[in-house]
C-alpha cells in the first residue's frame, strides 16, 4: 500500500512538472472562420502559461482590438515566455529610437570611447522626449551599415530600415523587439554593463505624457523603463507601440505590445494598456490594477512625427 501511495505521488509530481513547462495555446478565430494567429506561452511556473493565453486571447479577440496586433514578453524569475502573431512587421514609428540609442552605444564601444557630450544631449533628446532632430542627427552620424551591423550583432534579423531613409517606417515586429529589451536588461557581449545602465536610464526617464502602454498595471515597486511609438499614416490609421522593461524590486521582465490599422491613437493605446494590465497581474500573481498608470498628462495630441526622412528630402 505505501509502495503504491508513493508511487502515485511520484507519478503526479512528474505530471505537474510537464504540465508547468508545456506549452499553452489558443487559437485566434476570424469573422469569416479561418484560423488567425495563436496564443502561445510556456512558464516553469505551474498555471501561468495557461492564464496568460487565456487572458491574451480575451483582449485580441475582443471587438475593441480589431486590427493587427502582435504581443512578445518574457519573465526571467517564473521563465515565461508568451508570443502572439510576434513575427508581424508594423511600421516602427518612434520605437526605432532605441535601436538608435543601442547602435550609438555600440559604436562609441567599437572606437573605445565614451558618448560624447553633444552625443549624450540628443540621445537623452531622442529617448526622453522622442525628438526627432536628435533622432535624424543621430541616424545620420551612424549611417545605414552600421545600423545593420548593430541589428545583426544583436540578432535582430528581422528589422529592416527603410531603403529610402524614412527611419520611421523602419519595419519591426515583436519579437526582435523584445530580443532588444532583452539586451539591455542582462549581460551579453553586445553592450557592455555601463552602456546597458546608460540606456535603461533613459528608458526611465521618458517624460510624463509619454509614459503610457504597457507600464499600465505595473507594480509599484518596479522600475519601468518604456519607449513608445505613435503614427498615423496616410488614410488616417495609426500605427501605436509600447515597449517595456520592470526590474528591480524581485521583478525582470519585458513587454512588447505592436499595433496597426487603430482608428485612433486612444484605440491603440486603450488595447495595449488592456493587454498590460492582464499580463502585470498574471506575471505578479495580483489582481488587475485597472486605474494604475505612470501617464499622468493627457496623451500626445498629435503623430509623433517619426516619417521623416534622414537625408533630409
Amino acid at each position: 500500500m505505501r509502495r503504491a501511495s508513493a508511487v502515485t505521488a511520484l507519478t503526479a509530481a512528474i505530471s505537474s512538472t510537464v504540465v508547468a513547462a508545456a506549452p499553452a495555446s489558443a487559437v485566434s478565430v476570424s469573422a469569416d472562420g479561418r484560423t488567425g494567429p495563436q496564443v502561445v506561452c510556456t512558464s516553469a511556473k505551474s498555471g501561468l502559461a495557461d492564464q496568460l493565453a487565456h487572458d491574451i486571447r480575451a483582449v485580441v479577440a475582443s471587438p475593441e482590438a480589431k486590427g493587427d496586433t502582435s504581443i512578445a514578453l518574457y519573465d526571467r524569475v517564473t521563465k515565461t515566455r508568451c508570443t502572439y502573431d510576434a513575427d508581424r512587421q508594423h511600421d516602427s514609428a518612434s520605437v526605432v529610437k532605441v535601436i538608435v540609442l543601442g547602435a550609438l552605444l555600440r559604436q562609441a564601444q567599437d572606437e573605445h570611447r565614451a558618448l560624447t557630450e553633444t552625443e549624450r544631449t540628443l540621445a537623452a533628446k531622442m529617448i526622453t522626449t522622442s525628438d526627432n532632430d536628435a533622432t535624424t542627427t543621430l541616424w545620420k552620424q551612424l549611417g545605414l551599415n552600421r545600423i545593420k551591423e548593430f541589428l545583426r550583432l544583436a540578432g535582430m534579423q528581422r528589422t529592416v530600415p527603410d531603403p529610402d531613409g524614412y527611419w520611421g517606417l523602419t519595419q519591426i515586429d515583436a519579437t526582435d523587439q523584445l530580443t532588444l529589451i532583452e539586451l539591455f536588461t542582462a549581460a551579453n557581449s553586445i553592450l557592455v554593463d555601463g552602456s546597458r545602465a546608460y540606456a535603461l536610464s533613459l528608458l526611465h526617464q521618458v517624460i510624463p505624457s509619454q509614459r503610457w502602454g504597457v507600464p499600465a498595471g505595473a507594480p509599484s515597486e518596479a522600475t519601468v523603463q518604456v519607449k513608445n511609438g505613435w503614427l498615423q499614416r496616410t488614410g488616417g490609421s495609426w500605427r501605436v507601440h509600447s515597449v517595456g522593461a520592470f526590474t528591480g524590486g524581485g521583478h525582470d521582465y519585458g513587454i512588447v505590445v505592436l499595433t496597426s490599422g487603430r482608428a485612433s491613437m486612444q484605440a491603440g493605446v486603450e488595447v495595449i494598456e488592456s493587454l498590460a494590465r492582464k499580463i502585470h497581474a498574471d506575471i505578479n500573481g495580483t489582481r488587475v490594477i485597472t486605474g494604475r498608470t505612470l501617464r499622468s498628462q493627457a496623451l500626445p495630441a498629435a503623430s509623433d512625427g517619426s516619417l521623416v526622412p534622414a537625408s533630409g528630402r
